[in-house]
C-alpha cells in the first residue's frame, strides 16, 4: 500500500484543469445539534447557528470565486441537518436517485430534495425503495460509481442505483463509525483518481481501492480525523477543511490548488465542505 510520503511525486506536478460545476446547497438557517445520530454529534455541547451560517457563506463564496454555479434549496424548520445537501440525492446524467434516510430525524429531507429537483427540470426522479443517503455514500467517477455501506446505505441500494442509472456501482464497506458516510473517508480527484483514508475501509475494500486507483493520494489519521477527506474537487481546485494541513500539502505537491475553508462548527454535526454540496450532473 502506498503511503502519503511515497504518493508524493518527486517530479514536477501535473498540470490540472478545473471544470465548472453546478452545486445545490441549503443555508443552515435551522442548524442545531439537538440529537445524536453519529459519533460527531454531542447535544450537550450544542452548536452556534450563527457561526455555522458564517462558515457556510464562506464556502458558498469560495465556490462562486472559482466560477461554479450554486443553486439554493429553501431550508425547512425542524430539519437541522438539511444543510448537508449531499445526502439529499444522487444526480447523474440528469437522472435523480432519491435519498431514503436511515434515521427518522432526517426522513423528511429526501422528499424535500426530490421535490426541488423535480421543480427545477429533473424529470427522471426515482423515489428509492432501499435506504441510502445520496452523495453521502455515492461518489461518481468517469467510469464507475463508488458506493459506501456499513453504517447508512444498504447494499441493495447500490444495486437499485445501478439499475436506474445504468452505471457500474462498486461497493466499499466502511468499518470506522467516525466515517459513517463514504464522503467522510474518500473524495474524487477528477473523474479517474481519488484521495482516501485506508483504515476507514474493510481489508477487501482497501484492496479494491488499491487496484482501481494505484496512484491515489492516501491520507493519514490526523487529517481524516478533522474530516479532511470531506472535500470537493473540480479537477484542479480542492475545497478542503483548513485543519487538514498534511493532506493540503500533499495535494499541492500533486499539482492541485487547495482552497482551505473553516467548517469547524458544521463538523459538530459530522459535516464538512462535501456534506454541504450536492453536485447537479446533467446529460
Amino acid at each position: 500500500m502506498p503511503t502519503m510520503e511515497s504518493s508524493t511525486a518527486s517530479t514536477a506536478p501535473t498540470a490540472r484543469t478545473g471544470l465548472k460545476r453546478h452545486y445545490l446547497m441549503c443555508r443552515p438557517e435551522h442548524f442545531a445539534v439537538t440529537y445524536s445520530i453519529n459519533p460527531w454529534m454531542d447535544p450537550s455541547a450544542g452548536a452556534d447557528r450563527d457561526e455555522a451560517v458564517r462558515q457556510w457563506e464562506a464556502l458558498r463564496s469560495a465556490y462562486a470565486g472559482l466560477g461554479h454555479e450554486v443553486s439554493l434549496i429553501d431550508p425547512i424548520a425542524g430539519l437541522p441537518d438539511m444543510v448537508f445537501a449531499a445526502n439529499g440525492a444522487l444526480v447523474v446524467g440528469g437522472r435523480v436517485y432519491g435519498a431514503r434516510f436511515t434515521h427518522p430525524e432526517r426522513h423528511a429531507e429526501g422528499p424535500a430534495y426530490a421535490a426541488w429537483l423535480r421543480a427545477n427540470g429533473f424529470g427522471e426522479v426515482l423515489d428509492a425503495e432501499h435506504t441510502n443517503e445520496g452523495e453521502g455514500d455515492f461518489l461518481t467517477m468517469d467510469e464507475v460509481i463508488l458506493a459506501g455501506t456499513g453504517f447508512r446505505t444498504r447494499v441493495a441500494a447500490h444495486q437499485e442505483a445501478q439499475e436506474f442509472l445504468g452505471r457500474p456501482v462498486v461497493t466499499l464497506r466502511l468499518v470506522d463509525p467516525r466515517f459513517y458516510h463514504l464522503d467522510t473517508a474518500l473524495f474524487a480527484l477528477g473523474g479517474d483518481n481519488v484521495a482516501y483514508y485506508p483504515e476507514a475501509f474493510s481489508p477487501g475494500s482497501r484492496a479494491v481501492l488499491e487496484r482501481l486507483f494505484p496512484d491515489a493520494v492516501v491520507a493519514g489519521e490526523r487529517d481524516a480525523a478533522v474530516l479532511g477527506l470531506n472535500a470537493v474537487c473540480d479537477g484542479r481546485h480542492v475545497v478542503i477543511n483548513a485543519e487538514a494541513t498534511d493532506l493540503i500539502a500533499t495535494l499541492a505537491g500533486h499539482g492541485y490548488e487547495p482552497v482551505p475553508v473553516d467548517m469547524s462548527e458544521l463538523r459538530k454535526a459530522g459535516g464538512g465542505p462535501k456534506c454541504c454540496t450536492l453536485e447537479l450532473r446533467y446529460p
